[in-house]
């Protein structure tokens, strides 16, 4: 039974059904996002992949969520310091540990938080290749 924990532990984040308003929201984020330049998309786990070039910047549910029902992940390499305090104040905003990388996940509640997701989404592209500090 040790083993099989172990196991478990060791594929990261739980990957739970989105809702239906996930659902719509991330199809709205991804038909977004793959307009910008050099952006690509790859199947993954019930998620939708993001990529600038060769480095994964993003995760949208199709569907399954990780850890939540209602959440984009998306990771931040290289923002400044202004942008990292920033991140730290929005309240939908959760930090993970997938692999050796330090992920955050944003918390969608309705429509208007669109707004926000393609903003973290956003300062995730722009990071995507950057060196970490």
């Amino acid at each position: 039974m040790g083993e099989a924990v172990k196991m478990k532990e060791k594929r990261g984040p739980s990957l739970i059904k989105i809702s239906d308003e996930m659902v719509v929201w991330s199809a709205l984020l991804a038909a977004e996002v793959a307009d910008w330049p050099g952006v690509s998309t790859k199947p993954m786990f019930g998620l939708t992949a993001l990529y600038r070039g060769k480095e994964i910047f993003a995760a949208l549910p199709k569907t399954r969520g990780m850890g939540s029902a209602n959440a984009v992940a998306f990771k931040v390499v290289g923002a400044p310091a202004k942008v990292m305090t920033k991140m730290k104040r929005d309240a939908r905003i959760q930090e993970t540990q997938m692999a050796a990388t330090k992920w955050f996940v944003f918390e969608m509640e309705n429509d208007g938080d669109l707004r926000g997701a393609l903003e973290w989404l956003g300062v995730a592209y722009e990071g995507a290749g950057k060196k970490p500090r």
